[in-house]
């Protein structure tokens, strides 16, 4: 990864929870819709799927801080 890159990367993950949303945000605003990845059928039956399992309570979900906490273990043993 491009030193420059990581710089930006370790200063927004010091941003709160907020402002990384806006962060976020901004980023996703300056693609293109051409950018933009299209929903082929295989990503619309995957949702479809998934959202089927959900729906019928057989999905297994995680709270929203436990899905958090194992992305920055995640990040953690990268860095």
């Amino acid at each position: 990864m491009v030193a420059s890159l990581e710089r930006v990367i370790e200063a927004a993950l010091e941003l709160t929870e907020s402002e990384r949303a806006e962060l976020i945000t901004t980023l996703i605003s300056t693609f293109s819709p051409a950018d933009a990845a299209s929903l082929d059928d295989e990503w619309l039956a995957e949702i479809s799927r998934r959202s089927a399992e959900f729906d019928a309570g057989i999905a297994q979900t995680l709270p929203w801080a436990e899905v958090k906490e194992q992305a920055r273990r995640r990040q953690a043993t990268r860095g």
